[in-house]
């Protein structure tokens, strides 16, 4: 079922400030009317960056901006330590396409519950990194969220330069599977966001916000949504393809050790990743405070022995262990203080290993992770000439 979000322009006759003022409006129609106790929601700060946060005071919402082009961390996780207990209330949860699709992983992974969790998803243009954002009214020419809309979706410009590495590569920016979706690419934003919401809730969402099937006027928009999406993903996955084949080259020629030959073990790719989630972890663990003994040993043995230790077993073991859930939102990359691929690396080893599991993360909370599954039929080729 499809509705329409009305956008008022302001007293500049601004659109871009019109439509954020409508998404707050919508958000604050969501808690007002009780179809949600609390919403979890980007908000302005006084720094100039946006932070999630858990509202339930509609007046507060003021300062919300799920369309804030920046992005620090995935807030899937933070949904899931909200939602994976009982009790807890009905959550209204806004997400990009890469936080709903770790949000499924998650689900699978039983660190999250879709049970009391609304899910309202944003189409995403891409994403700056939060040192670039809150620097972007010094000349660094970072675009606003709809500078980047109209770059990408009225002019099709792709890609844009500045954008995180995972943003400039993202093959899925559209919002697929999500209880209530703000339709941005491809609309008309000045006569009005395009809303869908899923049958199973649109009756209580519709009611909620005070409208009817005939009221919402049953609309999908301009009808470009599909044509700006394809021309997105068609550009992004040339970028993505290149990118890919160059990793690989590098690991063929230098190894994951080569490529990874700075990292000081600081443990940032697995703090931010929204799927590693184990709540006891090895890698912070004693495991790996050797006796001072032990270095030298190894020193004398291979005539020097690199610092810090362990660096290749860290990463050979977060490939390992979540590879095949990730969903390339980049925040490892991001958050590398040595700058490196990380998440290219992981995203090009990822995409061999799915399909070699024919599996998409984030797809379908229906579909069973490969490794908690035994089909007869699999893997029959091992071994055989």
């Amino acid at each position: 079922m499809r509705t329409v979000i009305p956008v008022e322009k302001n007293e500049a006759g601004e659109t871009e400030a019109g439509v954020l003022a409508a998404v707050r409006g919508f958000l604050k129609r969501l808690l007002e009317s009780g179809a949600v106790e609390a919403v979890m929601v980007p908000m302005e700060t006084p720094s100039g960056t946006v932070t999630p946060a858990l509202v339930a005071d509609p007046a507060l919402l003021d300062a919300a901006n799920p369309l804030a082009p920046v992005m620090g961390l995935n807030v899937a996780r933070q949904a899931g330590r909200i939602s994976i207990r009982k009790p807890r209330g009905r959550i209204g949860v806004t997400l990009r396409s890469c936080e709903l699709r770790a949000l499924v992983e998650l689900v699978k992974l039983q660190q999250a519950s879709l049970e009391d969790l609304v899910t309202i998803g944003v189409d995403c243009a891409g994403t700056y990194d939060v040192a670039k954002y809150v620097n972007r009214d010094q000349g660094s020419g970072i675009k606003t969220w709809y500078e980047l809309y109209q770059s990408l979706i009225t002019d099709l410009q792709s890609p844009i330069p500045d954008l995180r590495d995972a943003c400039q590569m993202c093959e899925k920016p559209q919002i697929e599977g999500a209880d209530i979706t703000l339709e941005l690419f491809g609309a008309d934003l000045a006569a009005g966001i395009p809303v869908s919401v899923r049958e199973e809730v649109a009756e209580r969402f519709l009611a909620a916000l005070g409208m009817t099937g005939a009221a919402a006027g049953m609309t999908a928009g301009d009808g470009r949504r599909s044509a700006v999406v394809d021309k997105v993903v068609a550009e992004r996955t040339k970028v993505r393809d290149a990118w890919f084949a160059e990793i690989r080259e590098r690991l063929d020629k230098e190894g994951v050790e080569g490529v990874f030959a700075a990292c000081v073990r600081c443990h940032n790719c697995m703090t931010v990743c929204p799927i590693c989630y184990c709540k006891t972890c090895l890698f912070k663990s004693p495991t790996f405070d050797h006796e001072p003994m032990l270095y030298l040993n190894w020193a004398r043995r291979k005539g020097a022995y690199r610092l810090p230790a362990d660096t290749m077993l860290f990463h050979l073991t977060r490939l390992n262990h979540m590879v095949l859930s990730c969903i390339g939102c980049g925040l490892c990359t991001s958050d590398c203080p040595a700058e490196l691929p990380v998440g290219r690396v992981f995203r090009a080893i990822g995409q061999e290993v799915q399909k070699k599991f024919d599996y998409v993360p984030g797809r379908s909370v229906e579909e069973a992770l490969p490794l908690v599954t035994f089909r007869e039929d699999e893997w029959t080729d091992v071994g055989e000439e």
